[in-house]
């Protein structure tokens, strides 16, 4: 494309131009995007219609799988469709609607994490305090935070990106929109978005990142100090599973994000950034359910009820 031609939509990459390979990784998408929906699904439902289930703890855990339904349905229906037809293109609106949702719901998934460690915190090291500092209000408030964090993270960053002129290529190489891909098509100098970029990813993940670290260092240290195997391993179920959430959310997302560029895509890219949009809202309700009997109790009993219904 000449460099005086202005870009007005932009073509999406496949993982593979193969035609046998693509309707594969149409299917593997697919599968794992109902499997997404109904895992979270079944986790929203559980909760909701279980009383005892209406502690913050798991309050937070509903405003996540509803997020993780979100977070998955803006890159995965796209990619199968790119998979499948003979078009891969997408609109410029619509590649700037993507980055703005992929960075809204990715960073409100990080800040709910960040909270859900400080409500274990409190329920572990100040369990006498638990009732008044993570009140209904507080969370609601947590909750809140989080969404208009997000709402102004993504503004900035879909403004600050598109406000550049794109005249190299329209060809991004990712199966979906994201910054890192975008600024390579700029016919502009792009350094001062990577800095912006970088800097808010490391201050703003790095920081969650960090405050949950310390959380579970005193988390830990605490539970430790309980008198029985049984108390330890019921405070270890609660916390695993969020640490292995975090840990799979921030590490790839920092690889597509925090580290510099190459000059030339590669297929490792695109992979990545499957682990950090794609693999951790089809983990969470895996490693909620087989974690914390709860959730277990509570989805066989949502299970349960539908099959009666169904006798009946």
């Amino acid at each position: 494309m000449p460099n005086s031609t202005t870009v007005t939509e932009f073509l999406l990459t496949r993982f593979s131009d193969v035609w046998e390979l693509r309707v594969l990784h149409a299917m593997l998408f697919l599968l794992i995007y109902l499997a997404t929906l109904m895992g979270n699904l079944l986790i929203v439902t559980g909760i909701t219609f279980n009383w005892k289930l209406h502690t913050p703890m798991y309050f937070f855990l509903r405003n996540l799988s509803v997020l993780d339904m979100c977070y998955i349905s803006v890159t995965v229906p796209k990619a199968c469709v790119i998979f499948l037809l003979d078009s891969t293109a997408i609109s410029m609106a619509g590649c700037a609607a993507q980055i703005f949702l992929v960075f809204f719901f990715a960073e409100v998934e990080l800040l709910l994490l960040t909270f859900m460690a400080r409500d274990r915190y409190v329920a572990i090291c100040q369990p006498l305090h638990y009732p008044m500092i993570m009140n209904p209000q507080v969370c609601v408030q947590m909750t809140l935070v989080s969404v208009l964090s997000g709402l102004a993270y993504s503004g900035f960053h879909t403004v600050n990106t598109f406000r550049l002129p794109f005249c190299q290529s329209n060809v991004v190489h990712q199966f979906f929109c994201d910054i890192p891909s975008l600024l390579k098509l700029s016919c502009s100098d792009t350094l001062n978005n990577e800095i912006l970029i970088f800097i808010s990813a490391v201050v703003i993940a790095g920081s969650c990142f960090v405050f949950i670290i310390m959380s579970y260092i005193h988390i830990f240290s605490t539970v430790l100090k309980f008198p029985t195997r049984g108390e330890r391993g019921k405070a270890f179920s609660t916390c695993v599973p969020h640490i292995l959430v975090v840990t799979v959310f921030v590490s790839s997302a920092a690889a597509v994000y925090v580290k510099p560029s190459p000059s030339s895509p590669t297929f490792q890219d695109m992979l990545t950034s499957v682990f950090y949009s794609i693999v951790p809202p089809f983990l969470n309700p895996i490693i909620y359910s087989l974690r914390n009997k709860e959730i277990k109790e509570a989805i066989k009993r949502v299970m349960g009820r539908k099959l009666y219904s169904r006798k009946r």
